[in-house]
């Protein structure tokens, strides 16, 4: 999809638009409670225009767009404006205009899902409708006893059970707000700081391009949420800094690709998915945050461990002094994101606003950042100009994401009604024996196939959707489970065949991408390991209850993940990496081999 939105009345349109969007977000969290029905369709509405026609490629194409939005947005409005009529209705169609629109706005976000990000999750939703309809028909346990047309239209269209469920809800309240921060926040000196931060922490040290990789991706994937958007932009200024200093450029391209991933499962933000499963587990976002905050510690240090192992392979030279920032810059950068993030984390964890009330101070922070640069000084028309683009940059990634949770409700919809979930449930209990460990690896294999089709928080919501239940029943607490189903939804953002991040760091730099996706998967070990390490590790993830048993389960989980890293990457011998592997497995996974 294109970023420029074309000629100058054109981009004032569109920056509009986004603002729009920005003020309807943040105006629900300060002007009271919106009925769900007015609220949802409305947030469909608002994204629907950047999904049919920003891009637009050609006139035929702007046409088509602008048909298809329309259309979208007209029927948003009917059920906003009919809500109250509506909600008596208690999810059966009343007549056969209400069957047209419901097919109509069904076929609608399946098709924007199509144009954002592919076939392969509208696919996936088209079957599950079918499933829905004609279900019936299927002998065996996984056929259902049915439902009326309209009855099934009316759950997914006039009540919260489809478009308008909790999913969206989340969309609507939560995610919405932290990508409009992330906008605002990266259209001005943001970004610069975090290179600033990292180069001047890491730099000096060996393979210090490479750490300066890792340090800036985990600080800007905190706020992107977006492993393609991380590599992208941070890798921009670390791909060329690695080659130029003569890393490898499958390693270089690697690097990058690693450290990009973990922006998903880095706290404060972690993308989408951290907010779907606050509304999924009903467990509150900064306990979530501080829940993954080790973990993805442990992420981050493996990548670096790996990073030293390497250097025992290659010369991995440190950045030099004169191409490294002086203190002064770094001082002045860092405040452009620390300020709004000091914002952030105060008003949750002194003031114990909420997660979006706090965001949406942030934002206003970011914000006011905007009118300054860093030489330190004031700059309106740079401001200025700033603001639009965030405005722009705001607008598309709530379209894209809103869309994709759009159309991953209506797979939950469908699961809530033929009861499908509950019939995978007690496969996945029967193929397991009713073991957790052959359970645990049955649900990481799904996550994985999924994952490489539709994108992680879509992946995530399916994959908790079935086999969390199972889980759960099989002695998990439910947010050990939603951690775990998150963790292995992402890995195939680096695993073969499908591996968008690494993808995009071997086209930057010129490598081939099995060459990249390889040493991406050793240096990644960690994304593969540690999931399994919270179930084996259960304080791991209660740093807020048990503090001195989850830094214990840290320190050992990160000699285990260290030994791993060498016994994968460093020049050793056999025996002594085949040593380094048996350590590895004692120290991450003590409870389960003695």
């Amino acid at each position: 999809m294109q970023t420029d939105p074309g000629p100058i009345p054109l981009r004032a349109l569109w920056i509009a638009l986004g603002a729009l969007t920005c003020a309807f977000h943040i105006g629900l969290i300060f002007f009271g409670l919106v009925p769900n029905l007015v609220a949802r369709p409305l947030h469909m509405a608002l994204v629907l225009p950047w999904v049919f026609l920003f891009g637009a490629a050609t006139r035929g194409a702007a046409i088509r767009g602008s048909i298809i939005a329309a259309v979208g947005v007209a029927g948003c409005l009917w059920i906003a404006l009919n809500h109250a009529a509506l909600r008596n209705q208690y999810g059966f169609l009343d007549d056969p205009f209400q069957v047209g629109l419901s097919l109509v706005l069904l076929l609608i976000v399946m098709e924007g899902a199509r144009r954002m990000i592919g076939w392969p999750l509208p696919m996936v939703a088209f079957a599950a409708l079918l499933y829905g309809l004609f279900g019936q028909h299927i002998p065996g346990e996984f056929g259902h006893a049915g439902t009326p047309l309209r009855s099934f239209l009316g759950t997914l269209i006039v009540a919260e059970g489809g478009l308008w469920g909790s999913l969206t809800g989340v969309s609507v309240g939560v995610v919405a707000i932290f990508v409009i921060f992330g906008a605002v926040l990266n259209a001005g000196e943001a970004g610069q700081g975090f290179m600033n931060v990292a180069s001047a922490a890491a730099g000096r040290l060996t393979g210090g391009a490479a750490k300066v990789s890792v340090l800036s991706s985990a600080l800007f994937g905190s706020v992107s949420g977006s492993a393609s958007a991380n590599v992208a932009s941070t890798g921009a200024i670390t791909l060329p800094a690695m080659t130029k200093l003569g890393y490898p450029k499958r390693l270089a391209a690697a690097v990058e690709a690693v450290a990009s991933s973990g922006g998903q499962i880095m706290p404060p933000l972690m993308g989408a998915g951290a907010f779907v499963m606050v509304e999924l587990t009903g467990v509150p976002y900064v306990q979530i945050m501080i829940a993954a905050l080790l973990p993805a510690i442990l992420y981050f240090l493996t990548v670096w461990m790996g990073i030293n192992a390497y250097a025992q392979r290659f010369e991995l030279r440190a950045v030099p002094e004169d191409e490294r920032p002086g203190r002064r810059a770094v001082i002045i950068t860092s405040g452009f994101f620390l300020v709004p993030f000091s914002v952030l984390l105060i008003a949750m964890f002194a003031l114990g606003f909420t997660a979006q009330y706090a965001a949406a101070l942030a934002i206003f922070a970011g914000a006011a950042a905007l009118l300054f640069d860093a030489t330190p000084g004031f700059n309106l028309r740079q401001g200025l100009a700033r603001t639009g683009d965030a405005m722009l940059s705001a607008g598309r990634q709530v379209a894209m994401i809103a869309i994709i949770i759009l159309c991953a409700s209506i797979i939950i919809g469908v699961l809530g009604i033929t009861g499908l979930g509950v019939k995978t449930t007690s496969v996945i209990l029967s193929g397991s024996g009713g073991e957790l460990w052959p359970a645990l690896l049955l649900t990481a294999a799904a996550c994985l196939l999924l994952g490489m089709e539709v994108p992680t928080t879509a992946a995530y919501v399916i994959c908790v959707s079935v086999a969390g239940p199972a889980l759960i029943e099989l002695g998990l607490e439910p947010l050990q489970t939603h951690l775990f189903v998150f963790w292995f939804a992402l890995l195939s953002t680096i695993t073969p065949p499908v591996c968008g991040a690494v993808f995009i760091a071997a086209g930057m730099i010129g490598e081939n991408w099995l060459r990249v996706a390889l040493t991406a998967m050793a240096l990644g070990v960690g994304l593969y390991i540690i999931p399994l390490s919270m179930i084996a590790n259960e304080s791991l993830i209660r740093i807020a209850s048990e503090p001195a048993a989850a830094v214990l389960a840290f320190a050992h989980v990160a000699v285990g993940l260290s030994c791993f890293s060498y016994a994968l990457i460093g020049r050793s011998g056999v025996m002594i990496r085949a040593g380094l592997f048996m350590l590895g497995s004692v120290a991450t996974f003590p409870g389960l081999l003695f």
